[in-house]
């Protein structure tokens, strides 16, 4: 493997023993029945000893933000097990060396007829007898004799990647019209169904009412499914907004912790809600910070706004606001959509969306189909300096806006670097011209490297750059003199 390859093979994290909690919580339960005989002061450090222990965090399902591809912008509803490890086997390939890990498989993998990006009011779909849904056995023939997604996780896992998969809120509404049982508990699916709060644009499912008993077993039962089957990661719609919610998010959050696999949840779609980010913080990996992205200029736009709304939040406890998937390379492969079409972004603005999506740190999911991807997408997925900044730049914000310009400026991992990134929103081109001072960074002059082009352009006294229509530069700048860096957004 090549020195670039191995050092984006170091983004992968491997596994800490954690203490032993038995150990933990026998040591508690002793300093409670002596609390009478022990010296106060000795009852204090013991005390503190184990609420130390206790306080120490399982390793992080996304320590960095989570990098894969997603069926969705591709294949829509009806995306086929041959089709997934088509995809996988270009990732493990062509990407995997990168950091690109995670094979996610988009919505109605339960449903056998499912067309395009629409949904059919009504359609069967394949579940369990206690109500879960499961893969449909014409689209994903190695789930056959009750094996789920086992099969295809595996392959995707001996590939050296992980396996995700989407699901929607609440419980099947043909569940509910069957009264299934709910797995592991006394209670069944009309026990917990709240017709009152379906999905909006989705007719397959009614929520569940978490103030129901047997409401938290349903959720355990697929959680404990989707573990079985081997899944790393699951996104769940119809939750982060259209409408908000919390409670179900978190009966999800709680289940997954309680099924003992480590997988990244991933909070769909947007835009979520800004006021509620320590919740998102505390019951979620990523979440998504605007509705559905696609290949259209105006969506481009608004993403300016919301990234630097959410700027502050990004990194914490190893949790990541999403502006969502990256619609490059071919989309809407399907029948019923032609059998595909290039991404509608020009070479400028496919730029922008891997820089802006870089220098804030969001998760990078693919949308566009990996086997029939180009020179050029490859080479924009694929630039190991533009991917350092997305996994490993630190306090990235918006620090100018000066007409149809924005700048944003983040910390690089080796002190006293940082990175510049410079958009041009306007539908001219721009000159730009600014001193560093002007940008946040308290400098004279700085050693500039354009990140994109991976070539060393000298010292400068700050930016001046021709951008086109919508283009973008990143420039990584180094050797400061007597720097300081504002910190302010």
């Amino acid at each position: 493997m090549s020195d670039e390859g191995s050092k984006h093979r170091g983004f992968e994290r491997t596994n800490q023993i954690l203490p032993d909690l038995t150990s933990v919580l026998r040591v508690d339960a002793d300093v409670r029945r002596r609390a009478t005989t022990l010296p106060l002061k000795l009852l204090i450090i013991l005390s503190l000893v184990v609420a130390s222990l206790r306080a120490v965090p399982e390793n992080p399902p996304a320590p960095t933000p989570p990098m894969g591809w997603n069926s969705w912008d591709s294949y829509g509803t009806t995306v086929r097990e041959e089709q997934v490890k088509a995809n996988a086997d270009v990732m493990a390939r062509d990407l995997g060396r990168y950091g690109w890990q995670y094979v996610v498989v988009d919505i109605q993998w339960y449903e056998p007829n499912a067309q395009g990006h629409d949904y059919a009011p009504g359609a069967k779909l394949a579940m369990d007898g206690f109500g879960r849904l499961v893969p449909a056995l014409n689209r994903f023939p190695s789930s056959a004799g009750d094996r789920g997604f086992k099969l295809l996780a595996d392959y995707v896992h001996a590939k050296g990647l992980k396996f995700g998969i989407h699901i929607m809120r609440g419980i099947p509404r043909q569940a509910v019209e069957a009264n299934l049982p709910i797995a592991g508990s006394p209670y069944h699916a009309a026990d917990v169904a709240d017709r009152d709060n379906p999905c909006r644009w989705n007719p397959d499912m009614w929520g569940v009412d978490m103030t129901k008993p047997g409401a938290q077993a349903y959720y355990d039962s697929v959680a404990r499914l989707y573990a079985s089957w081997g899944v790393d990661f699951i996104k769940a719609d119809d939750m982060g907004s259209h409408l908000y919610q919390p409670a179900e998010i978190k009966a999800l959050a709680l289940a997954i912790r309680n099924a003992g696999r480590p997988v990244v949840l991933s909070i769909s779609p947007g835009p979520a809600p800004i006021s509620e980010a320590e919740f998102f913080e505390k019951y979620a990996q990523m979440w998504r910070i605007s509705d559905d992205f696609w290949d259209e200029w105006r969506l481009l736009r608004k993403q300016f706004d919301y990234t630097r709304e959410w700027a502050e939040y990004v990194g914490k406890n190893n949790t990541w606001p999403d502006a969502d998937m990256l619609p490059l390379g071919r989309l809407r492969v399907t029948a019923t959509e032609g059998g595909g079409t290039p991404s509608r972004f020009t070479p400028d603005e496919q730029q922008t969306v891997m820089t802006l999506w870089s220098i804030f740190r969001s998760p990078l999911i693919i949308g566009g189909d990996l086997t029939t991807i180009d020179p050029a997408t490859t080479a924009l997925l694929t630039n190991n300096e533009v991917l350092e900044a997305d996994q490993e730049g630190k306090n990235a914000r918006q620090s100018l806006e000066e007409g149809s310009v924005r700048v944003w400026i983040a910390d690089a991992l080796r002190a006293g670097d940082h990175y510049v990134a410079v958009f041009n929103l306007a539908e001219n081109a721009q000159s730009v011209r600014f001193a560093w001072g002007k940008i946040g960074i308290q400098t004279g002059t700085a050693t500039v490297r354009d990140v994109w082009t991976k070539e060393s352009l000298g010292r400068k006294s700050g930016i001046e750059v021709e951008l086109r229509p919508h283009a973008s530069i990143l420039y990584r700048i180094s050797q400061l003199q007597g720097a300081t860096v504002s910190s302010s957004r």
